[in-house]
């Protein structure tokens, strides 16, 4: 009798956890995108959202929260309750970098969320000035080592993508360049317009209009590969620095301890969004793939990108703020 019992009790313990997965969702769920509207942050969390919204009937509503480089946002997502009604479009700065930049971001990457999909990889793109006098990556290579110290660089500030690509360059083969930082992707642009600055590793949707208008030149793109968002650019890898890879990415987490039902039905259902192809032409306008991964895939990702980044950061000597 009492293992009838025991077996009954774990039936109906089993029952709400199994139904949990297709009885989600009840409700509306809240998307935090820690960055202000408009940005690319902001527009694939309401692409994804749009496209939950159509498929499951229950209203997707975007929250943007920004601030402290999308560290706001995120500590508000990670202490939200893990129940799959409040999920974030983090990236790689809140969730790879800021805590390796600032003393107290309110959350530990690596324990405080449930990752759930890699969703965009976007490769920074390498512009110059055209009155810097290289045609290739290799040109300009070789042009910086013959004057050591004297190119200067932008970016949006120290840590920020635009900076710890440019240093991991410099590490990765011995060449010095002087920083000079903005508050800003727009800023950065317009500097580097306006030959107050050389180089820039830059995002891509924020320079590629001026490339192609013939205002900026690019040179390479930071991922291991050529992407197909700009036929026929190699890649730094391929331009004389073998192995060089930084690129941004986008994924869907959640509060730690979601419902492992939960979590697979929104992996399955990302998973077929971003497969749309009016979603991935969509995300292609804006210079970035969109790509899946497996919660557990995703999960070793973001270790790997945090320790990366976390040595990146420690071996330049970045002040914690």
């Amino acid at each position: 009798m009492r293992f009838l019992t025991s077996v009954f009790a774990l039936a109906v313990a089993l029952v709400p956890a199994a139904a949990l997965g297709q009885a989600y969702p009840a409700k509306p769920i809240r998307m935090v995108v820690p960055f202000p509207p408009g940005g690319t942050s902001d527009i694939i969390g309401r692409t994804l959202g749009q496209k939950l919204t159509e498929a499951w009937g229950q209203q997707v509503i975007v929250d943007n929260r920004s601030g402290v480089a999308g560290s706001i946002g995120a500590a508000n997502a990670a202490k939200s309750p893990p129940d799959g009604y409040t999920l974030l479009v983090g990236n790689v700065g809140p969730v790879a970098i800021n805590n390796s930049i600032y003393k107290s971001t309110g959350y530990d990457p690596l324990k405080d969320f449930t990752p759930i999909t890699l969703a965009v990889t976007a490769p920074q793109i390498v512009v110059v000035h055209p009155s810097v006098p290289a045609r290739t990556f290799k040109e300009f290579a070789a042009l910086a080592k013959r004057h050591q110290g004297k190119i200067n660089y932008g970016s949006s500030g120290p840590g920020s993508i635009s900076h710890l690509a440019a240093e991991l360059y410099k590490r990765m083969t011995n060449t010095d360049m002087l920083h000079v930082p903005f508050k800003g992707s727009a800023l950065i642009t317009i500097a580097l317009l306006s030959g107050e600055v050389d180089i820039v590793f830059s995002d891509m949707a924020v320079v590629l209009p001026h490339v192609q208008a013939g205002k900026l030149r690019a040179l390479a793109v930071t991922g291991l590969k050529p992407t197909p968002l700009v036929p026929g650019l190699p890649s730094l890898a391929e331009s004389g620095v073998p192995g060089f890879n930084m690129t941004s990415w986008w994924g869907v987490l959640g509060p730690a301890g979601m419902p492992q039902p939960i979590v697979a039905r929104l992996n399955t259902e990302l998973g077929r969004v971003l497969r749309l192809a009016d979603v991935q032409k969509n995300f292609a306008t804006l210079g970035v793939d969109a790509t899946t991964s497996s919660p557990e895939e995703f999960g070793g990702f973001i270790k790997t990108e945090f320790a990366k980044y976390a040595k990146l950061i420690n071996e330049i000597g970045i002040e914690k703020q």
